[in-house]
């Protein structure tokens, strides 16, 4: 499906930053991109902040805090700008490969509903529920994971490890029954965007020190970071790094391209043994620009298939970023596990993975133990910038690390990070488009490399300012009778007509359409807010952007983000 787009200069940050990873990326033929605003969504979206209310972000993040409201960054305007780029190189290397390829259209709408597939898929399945937003008297912070100490700290703590979880507790004086009531709105706040911990769990902390809280992370093996209220990032790594296979190696002989392929990547094949998000976008990006994608997983499958909602025996999240891979299970463990993975990357142009740091190593499955013509590519949460034992490399420690935790919020919140998986999603597309780049690369010279991307290099990528930022009482979405309004930039430009719209009625009086026309008497734009994904997949105006439900899962999904011409 190819829908007409309409014309419109391209946004200024996703500009920049299809124009950095560019320059970052040897692409063997040059081609022309786009980036519109709304793409195929049948709505006047004409800013950042119109497609994240549209489009569910502003709902999304909004969830653990009690209402909807913006991410202070132009998130959205960044994952166009790396589709842009995605999509610039794989027309490249398909048109190396034959293909008559010239264009490449995306949207800050497409990047926006790519960035929300999992949430998507989770309100959509049959089992799914993604309620409305509670109204705004009843917001709290009770639903982040954020931290206080008895001195004056916010930090976020993570661990996979449940026993960890219940020592680190333990140490604060909680009972292990309590701190299990916390276990799993804590591990599931990855799909939810919320996490509800026990009251009881936030008060110990709040009655120690941060220098309390530190010893129990160490003696309990859960990491902790401190978040600052610095938005700048603290480390500025290169998007992804590109280390060329030794020039004496044996070339690579791409996979050739089948005679009726249409799409850049028909005809590769990609291995991938990851988990959660990362890692697997990477490969479901790489799949939907045409790549075969054999999906390495442990005897019994993924234990991600069974978190909730499911659909049809597995779950909507799940499906949403693996969908059409091919699973092959092996127990890397073993050395006939091991040795499956070999035999299989050495029939693969591309071998993805988002491991620990050292366990390809470890495992004998590091780039020197593959072929030299693969390109290998590592996704990994800090990269290098925290040394040879860094925390657990996950979204929320790579947010408050990059000082995104500080950049989401404006300058009167406290600052914590979105629960919203914010550089799990940009650091899956960072890594694909450093795959993207390895095998342009591979087109030109022969030669396999390795990649090696971050959670971190990909938060790296939003331009944030010096210091956080002031909102101005338009800047929050306003609450009408039946929900709510985003209020264009001109109505911050307009203080006194807004007064003077507000002196004549309570904002909760009107409802959204009220509200609307009056608005738009005054010369004033406005966009509704999103709050129930479900109804959005089925809005005519994103008929274009949303396959319909799965006639077997149930569950909507956003259509591919690219339109090649």
């Amino acid at each position: 499906m190819t829908p007409d787009l309409r014309t419109a200069a391209r946004p200024a940050v996703g500009t920049t930053v299809v124009d950095r990873l560019l320059r970052h990326t040897a692409q063997p033929v040059a081609v022309r991109h786009t980036i519109d605003w709304a793409g195929p969504v049948g709505m006047d979206l004409p800013d950042e902040r119109a497609v994240q209310a549209a489009c569910g972000l502003m709902h999304v993040h909004g969830r653990a805090t009690g209402g909807p409201v913006p991410l202070a960054v132009d998130y959205a305007s960044v994952v166009a700008g790396v589709l842009a780029a995605q999509g610039a190189t794989a027309a490249g290397i398909g048109r190396a490969r034959g293909l008559d390829l010239n264009e490449v259209r995306t949207s800050v709408a497409q990047g926006a509903l790519l960035a929300l597939g999992q949430y998507l898929a989770a309100a959509t399945a049959d089992e799914g529920l993604d309620p409305p937003d509670p109204e705004p008297s009843e917001a709290s912070a009770a639903g982040l994971a954020t931290l206080g100490t008895s001195d004056g700290a916010r930090m976020e703590i993570e661990t996979l490890d449940p026993s960890a979880w219940r020592e680190f507790w333990a140490r604060l004086g909680v009972p292990a029954a309590l701190a299990g009531r916390g276990w799993l709105p804590f591990q599931q706040r990855f799909a939810t965007a919320v996490c509800p911990l026990p009251d009881e769990l936030r008060r110990a902390a709040r009655h120690r020190t941060l220098a309390d809280l530190r010893a129990a992370a160490h003696h309990s093996g859960v990491s902790l970071l401190t978040i600052g209220s610095d938005p700048a990032p603290a480390v500025h790594p290169a998007p992804w790094r590109l280390t060329p296979a030794p020039a004496h190696t044996v070339t690579a002989v791409p996979s050739p391209r089948p005679p009726d392929a249409t799409l850049p990547l028909t005809g590769l094949r990609v291995v991938e043994s990851t988990r959660r998000v990362q890692g697997p976008l990477a490969g479901h990006v790489l799949r939907m620009l045409g790549a075969e994608v054999i999906r390495v997983e442990p005897p019994g499958g993924d234990p991600m298939r069974w978190l909730p909602p499911l659909a049809d025996g597995t779950s909507a999240r799940f499906t949403a970023l693996n969908a059409g891979k091919r699973v092959v299970e092996a127990d890397l463990t073993t050395m006939q596990g091991r040795a499956a993975v070999r035999e299989l990357a050495a029939t693969a142009d591309v071998f993805l993975h988002n491991w620990a740091p050292g366990k390809a190593g470890r495992l004998g499955l590091d780039s020197e133990d593959l072929r030299p013509g693969l390109v290998y590519a590592w996704a990994s949460g800090f990269g290098d910038t925290l040394g040879e034992r860094p925390p657990l490399g996950t979204d929320y420690l790579a947010q408050v690390h990059s000082g995104l935790a500080a950049a989401v919020r404006p300058a009167d919140e406290p600052p914590a990070p979105s629960l919203m998986t914010l550089t799990d999603v940009l650091g899956g597309l960072v890594c694909a488009q450093g795959v993207l780049a390895a095998l342009a690369a591979r087109e030109r010279t022969g030669r396999g490399g390795r990649v090696d991307s971050s959670l971190v290099s990909a938060a790296a990528l939003i331009p944030r300012p010096a210091h956080r930022v002031h909102w101005t009482p338009w800047d929050r979405p306003l609450a009408t009778a039946d929900g709510h309004l985003y209020l264009g930039p001109e109505a911050r430009a307009r203080p006194e007509a807004m007064r003077r719209l507000f002196d004549r009625a309570d904002a909760k009086s009107l409802t959204t359409q009220e509200w609307t026309r009056r608005l738009a008497e005054a010369g004033l734009t406005a966009t509704p807010v999103r709050t129930d994904l479900a109804v959005l997949a089925h809005d005519p105006a994103f008929r274009s952007a949303i396959a319909p439900p799965d006639p077997v899962t149930g569950h909507a999904r956003p259509y591919a983000p690219w339109e090649f011409a």
